[in-house]
């Protein structure tokens, strides 16, 4: 047992575990996979190579494996409705330069959501491979509207014939019009990606629009609003199942870990159950809640409430506090929160006015409005006691009393 041959590695595993079952995560990206998701993370899985891919590997005793990847594959082709599934990628950003690699060739357009409107590194920023290897074109959100002006990004796309055209958010709280955003991609000739990483869940059981029939290629992480392990899968057309199978084994990655693999499988059955959908339409029901209360209260939320899992709250203008006074405000209460820039903020990156907030983490406890709204009156009466130690020790035991309720591991 770890608790007797390693007492230090497990002690501090047993900290992590009481953090998480006693704060209110509201970290955008965080969520909690199942107890079946760790078994499959901890099986004997981990002990295998198997570079290559089913039934083509380049090693011997790769029968299980082959089995195991082969049900990730066509479990995650029935929930999003996908003609080709990889399941290979280790994370994130491999998965995006596997599909500008598969694709692409040096130097090519590609249109992205600008870094300041919500882009992302693995988009086109500077510093970044993809900033480096291909040429940048980025569309803005209307300053005014606080939405994407579509004729203005079919402007572009027409006057600067983009080999990709990439679809993306990371803390809007709109949905993107995926069928404009075909027709512009139709008309340009160019290939039509979307990185759906922080709303995969919702689209899974169409909660959500799914666009992936629509698109040609599509990546995602795996945790965030899915609640698998913290992965990532390709999914496209069939036509560039090839040149994406090549471009993760053997161009970017050699050993996919097979561990990993069989948890996907095991949370991709997950997702395909009715009681993911309930999970999925109680995520917007609490978005829609919390930022009801916030606006309520006198704050500002951007595009003045959501359609999505996200929320954004100014607390420099509405309380004139900055974002770290109120990340460190709240940890004392015990929720956790992260800042996040927004397009034009008249702020520094790294000191912005505003905090993204979601509601996955908390619905995967089975929080309901009820609860979400005792969170955000919490968090409103934190920020605004923000110098009382009394009123902030009541808010964490209430706090305290709501996790206990509402266990992630029982």
């Amino acid at each position: 047992m770890l608790a007797k041959n390693d007492k230090k590695v497990y002690d501090i595993i047993q900290k992590e575990l009481k953090r998480q079952e006693e704060e209110i995560e509201l970290i955008a990206s965080e969520n909690y996979v199942s107890k079946d998701v760790l078994k499959a993370i901890w099986s004997v899985f981990t002990n295998k190579y198997a570079e290559g891919y089913p039934w083509k590997r380049y090693y011997e005793g790769c029968e299980y494996v082959d089995e195991i990847e082969n049900l990730a594959i066509q479990r995650a082709k029935k929930l999003f409705d996908a003609e080709y599934v990889n399941v290979q990628p280790l994370s994130w950003s491999p998965a995006n330069l596997a599909v500008y690699l598969a694709v692409l060739n040096a130097g090519d357009k590609i249109l992205s959501m600008s870094l300041d409107q919500w882009g992302h590194l693995s988009h086109g920023y500077s510093l970044n491979f993809s900033g480096k290897f291909y040429n940048i074109i980025s569309y803005y959100l209307n300053k005014e509207t606080e939405e994407l002006d579509m004729d203005e990004i079919e402007k572009i796309a027409l006057k600067e014939k983009p080999k990709l055209i990439l679809a993306w958010f990371s803390a809007y709280s709109k949905n993107l019009d995926w069928k404009r955003f075909r027709q512009i991609a139709d008309k340009t000739g160019a290939i039509l990606m979307w990185d759906i990483s922080h709303i995969a869940g919702l689209i899974a059981w169409w909660v959500l629009e799914n666009p992936v029939p629509y698109l040609d290629v599509v990546t995602t992480t795996t945790h965030k609003t899915l609640r698998w392990p913290r992965w990532a899968i390709i999914m496209a057309k069939e036509k560039f199942a090839n040149k994406l199978n090549t471009a993760v084994f053997p161009w970017i990655q050699w050993w996919p870990h097979v561990n990993i693999i069989a948890a996907k499988a095991v949370a991709f059955k997950e997702a395909l159950k009715p009681s993911f959908k309930e999970y999925a339409q109680q995520v917007l029901k609490n978005a829609k809640t919390f930022a009801k209360i916030l606006m309520e209260n006198d704050f500002k939320v951007i595009s003045n409430g959501t359609k999505n899992h996200i929320v954004l709250v100014d607390v420099y203008k509405s309380l004139w506090i900055s974002w770290k006074q109120a990340e460190q405000i709240l940890k004392k209460v015990w929720i956790s929160v992260n800042k996040n820039m927004v397009p034009y903020d008249e702020r520094k990156p790294l000191d912005p006015s505003w905090i993204r907030l979601w509601t996955p983490a908390i619905t995967t406890r089975w929080m309901k409005e009820k609860e979400v709204e005792l969170i955000a009156d919490i968090f409103i009466k934190a920020l605004k006691n923000k110098d009382n130690e009394t009123k902030l020790k009541e808010l964490r035991k209430n706090i305290l009393d709501l996790c206990l309720r509402f266990p992630i591991y029982k």
